[in-house]
């Protein structure tokens, strides 16, 4: 018998010191992006937009905390000394690559900040939480601590949550979080079939792997991850991405596939190995058939995919099939815009597609998907957790007027030094989590 459940969608609130630093080598729009002046204040009011038409739509929606940035803590281990003016000023001058790697704002892709696993697929019947450690970017890799500590707060009762530290910190498990994990189920409640998607096995170096950009998820952290959650082997798919999509631009498979319920939208060249893959997972789940959508590239090319972002799209289940939340560039090119317009025809579980505005994110390289950490919980699980971050209107409202108070509408690198934008972010962030009732989870909070 499956619990009632529902899959909640927690998204990153983007944070203060959003700014295009082209910092994610195999990432094509970042890099596209590099040194333009960003709007903090326009891509937080987006994200929220996005979070409220899906939380008036009935979805659950969580909203998950920036992290502190730029992050000083991490610059005074690298031995730049002084007070906080000090600090910013130095590596400004000596490093000001370093300078934009700890003011990432990247922490909004909550895709990446974490792998769960829900209470129908463990043997020990808790939703498993492991913060990813993002190893493949140094911007990236200071956050699991904090990520850690926002997840403890929110989902703190250790009878229905298990928390697990980020994996070693090095490249053999690099783990890069949901971004390369999906579940797929009769039910969000019943046993079901998770997918790890990796990119390379990082101890065997005669197995294939991608040549020009890096494969950030290894085969081994995969494993390792779902050892750590106590998933049981016949609810468990491995599978490879296919390294010709990385070298394209795919650094996710959330980029190239999307799961959701017992259907699974992917491109052709979303996986190395597509026949066993799609047979693993028909094995393995009950309950219901699986609903494969293929995309070939000759309906939508593998670069206009990419440009896209089609498949870094939310998959929804409505009272009438699936709804395809997708960014609005879907609808600016061509293939993909026709495309769109065939699936809902098709008569296949995809039925509708909305189209949702987060430029700002996009510019970066993240879509509707990126911004969004999936938990499934049952109705216990639901109750057990902390409420503060569920989206109301009231919610909405107070976040509204916090971002409208807080952040500047404009950011240039050069700005990232200005003593005033950390005094900016650590006022702003110590009132955000008195909103949430988040308790102090950043270090300047923690002395």
């Amino acid at each position: 018998m499956a619990n009632h459940a529902v899959e909640a969608n927690f998204d990153g609130l983007v944070g203060p010191t959003h700014n295009y630093a082209g910092l994610s080598w195999g990432n094509v729009a970042s890099k596209s992006n590099v040194s333009a002046v960003s709007n903090p204040k326009e891509a937080a009011l987006q994200g929220l937009a996005k979070m409220k038409q899906l939380a008036d739509r009935g979805y659950v929606q969580g909203v998950l905390p920036p992290h502190e940035r730029p992050h000083l803590p991490t610059l005074r281990a690298l031995g730049f000394s002084g007070n906080d003016a000090d600090v910013l000023a130095q590596v400004l001058k000596k490093s000001p690559e370093l300078l934009a790697a700890v003011s990432s704002a990247a922490a909004m892709w909550t895709a990446n900040a974490a792998t769960v696993s829900p209470s129908a697929d463990t043997r020990d019947q808790r939703v498993h939480f492991t913060p990813a450690n993002l190893g493949a970017k140094f911007h990236r890799s200071i956050e699991h601590v904090v990520t850690g500590r926002a997840l403890k707060s929110i989902f703190g009762d250790e009878s229905h949550f298990a928390h697990h530290p980020a994996l070693p910190a090095v490249s053999h498990f690099g783990d890069e979080g949901a971004a390369n994990h999906t579940r797929l189920c009769s039910d969000y409640g019943a046993p079901g079939v998770e997918l790890f998607v990796y990119g390379q096995r990082a101890l065997n170096d005669k197995a294939k792997a991608p040549k020009r950009f890096p494969a950030r998820q290894t085969f081994e952290a995969s494993h390792a991850i779902a050892r750590l959650h106590n998933l049981r082997d016949e609810g468990v798919v491995f599978a490879q991405q296919n390294p010709e999509a990385i070298d394209a631009g795919v650094f996710h498979n959330d980029v190239i596939a999307v799961g959701n319920g017992n259907t699974l939208f992917y491109h052709e060249m979303a996986f190395l190995n597509e026949h066993s893959t799609l047979n693993g997972i028909r094995e393995r789940l009950t309950g219901c058939e699986l609903q494969a959508v293929r995309v070939s590239g000759s309906e939508v090319p593998l670069a206009d995919a990419v440009s896209s972002y089609l498949f870094n799209s939310q998959l929804l289940n409505t009272n009438n099939g699936m709804l395809l939340a997708v960014p609005g560039e879907c609808r600016e090119v061509a293939s993909v815009s026709q495309y769109l317009d065939k699936l809902v025809a098709s008569g296949g579980p995809i039925t509708a597609v909305e189209v949702f505005d987060v430029k700002q994110s996009m510019r970066n390289g993240g879509g509707p998907a990126c911004l969004r950490l999936r938990v499934v919980l049952n109705d216990d699980e639901r109750a057990a957790m902390h409420r503060g971050v569920v989206l109301t209107d009231v919610l909405y409202d107070r976040l509204t007027l916090w971002v409208e108070a807080h952040y500047r509408d404009r950011l240039s690198q050069q700005d990232l030094a200005d003593p005033m934008l950390l005094q900016e972010v650590q006022k702003a962030l110590d009132e955000l989590t008195g909103i949430l009732s988040l308790g102090s989870i950043y270090d300047f909070q923690r002395g």
